[in-house]
């Protein structure tokens, strides 16, 4: 049986400029199998081809945003089938990063292991009180996460949550600046739909622009950063969009 012939494992839906992509596996903790990375990365695609998409929300269906790898598959894999597999899940988090508008990661649950780096792939993450994140790959005599979580939170931090293995709570990743908000669940979704139309509303181009600015400068010396911000500048005067802007604050 190929994935084609089974049921679909992702929920995409577009409404008034704002994209929600959905892991709906919520009978096996969303866990990431290769069903889930192809359709996911579909998904992707399609936004990346839109014009009408300003916003792309990540979220889960179920009390678990994300449990991991699914393990149930790997077990019957050799290991081409494995590498095959998790080059896949690479490809999907590049995916994510690549996308020139704002991501948000929607984690109302447990997010472990590929769910947090699915969560890190996105520019940010905004958490219900009841989310949590634990990175056991190494407890599991694996490697994973090692690149996306130091890049986030810093060498010392990020080896300590790899090297135990242990649950951090969603008020401790944002002390740690993994997370940006933390909200009690019951306002949680509330918040992030205000959240993703005040984005949506802002000036397409220009938030599209300070994402790629801010990305590419991260990567870059101080001195080029700076000369990816004035490119953008320019860019930004010869479209002429910034006009708009400064009409609005008259």
């Amino acid at each position: 049986m190929t994935p084609s012939d089974l049921p679909s494992v992702v929920i995409f839906t577009v409404e008034e400029y704002i994209a929600t992509l959905t892991l709906n596996r919520p009978q096996a903790r969303n866990a990431l199998n290769t069903q889930l990375c192809l359709e996911m990365h579909l998904a992707i695609r399609e936004v990346s081809k839109r014009t009408d998409i300003h916003v792309l929300l990540v979220r889960a269906n179920g009390p678990v945003f994300c449990a991991g790898a699914d393990l149930k598959e790997r077990k019957g894999m050799d290991e081409d089938q494995i590498r095959a597999r998790r080059i896949k899940a690479f490809a999907l988090y590049a995916a994510l990063e690549d996308l020139p508008i704002p991501v948000i990661a929607v984690i109302q649950g447990p997010a472990v292991g590929s769910g947090c780096e699915i969560a890190s792939a996105c520019d940010f993450i905004v958490a219900s009180d009841q989310a949590s994140f634990r990175y056991p790959e190494a407890r599991w005599g694996t490697v994973g996460a090692t690149q996306r979580l130091p890049r986030i939170v810093g060498r010392r931090v990020a080896k300590e949550l790899m090297f135990t293995g242990r649950e951090v709570s969603a008020e401790e990743a944002k002390s740690i600046g993994l997370v940006n908000q933390v909200l009690p669940h019951a306002e949680f979704d509330h918040y992030v739909e205000d959240l993703a139309k005040e984005i949506a509303s802002a000036p397409t181009q220009a938030i599209r622009s300070a994402k790629r600015t801010i990305d590419k400068g991260a990567d870059d010396s101080r001195f080029g950063a700076l000369a990816h911000e004035i490119l953008a500048i320019e860019d930004n005067l010869t479209e002429g969009t910034w006009r708009a802007g400064m009409t609005s604050f008259v």
